[in-house]
């Protein structure tokens, strides 16, 4: 795949989770600040401005990514996604072309790299519900075509959205509803599958 093709896919997947902004604003609403709706507008926006705008190979454009998240003013999802995109950059090849192995590389290392700041599990009611099982399905991929890797983690993380909606929420300002979050989805891990849907240009 070419720096050009990933470029893209990232551009579709800020496309479909400010798309998602007025449904993510209205999950939050329930036991949130309704504002992660804008929150993650402002940081697909970031990261579509800076994969636009990157001259270098597919490392700085990451890397670029990470950046432009980290300087955002905004809540908890910042840092976390600034986390994920700089895991990204860690392990990205400094050329514009990469494969599936090396895909399934930089999405580890960014699965790593977030984990170890966020420590929120499968169950727990975050953006992990999604980036969970997407993560896990990107690794135990065997083929060679990134089009189907990316539709069966993008497929993953719709299942693991969904299913949060199961869990009670463990950690931020919802914790405090306790069984009350049950039966409403985690804006976190909806718009973590809005970004795999747009990855696999779904």
């Amino acid at each position: 795949m070419k720096k050009e093709e990933f470029a893209d896919r990232l551009s579709c997947a800020c496309a479909s989770v400010i798309s998602a902004e007025q449904e993510l604003t209205e999950i939050d609403s329930h036991f949130g600040d309704a504002d992660h709706g804008l929150t993650m507008k402002k940081i697909a926006g970031a990261i579509d401005s800076a994969v636009k705008g990157s001259d270098g190979g597919i490392k700085e454009m990451l890397d670029d990514a990470a950046m432009a998240v980290m300087v955002l003013n905004g809540g908890s999802a910042v840092p976390l996604w600034n986390a994920w995109l700089d895991g990204m950059q860690e392990d990205a090849p400094e050329g514009d072309e990469i494969d599936v192995s090396g895909i399934k590389a930089v999405f580890k290392r960014a699965f790593e790299e977030l984990d170890s700041v966020s420590g929120a599990k499968v169950g727990d009611k975050t953006m992990m519900d999604a980036l969970i099982p997407a993560s896990e399905a990107i690794a135990s991929y065997k083929g060679s075509d990134e089009n189907e890797l990316f539709a069966i983690a993008a497929r993953a993380a719709a299942d693991g959205a969904e299913a949060s909606r199961q869990f009670v929420s463990k950690f931020g300002r919802a914790k405090s509803y306790g069984t009350q979050t049950i039966g409403t989805p985690d804006a976190g891990a909806v718009s973590m599958a809005y970004f795999f849907r747009g990855l696999a240009r779904a």
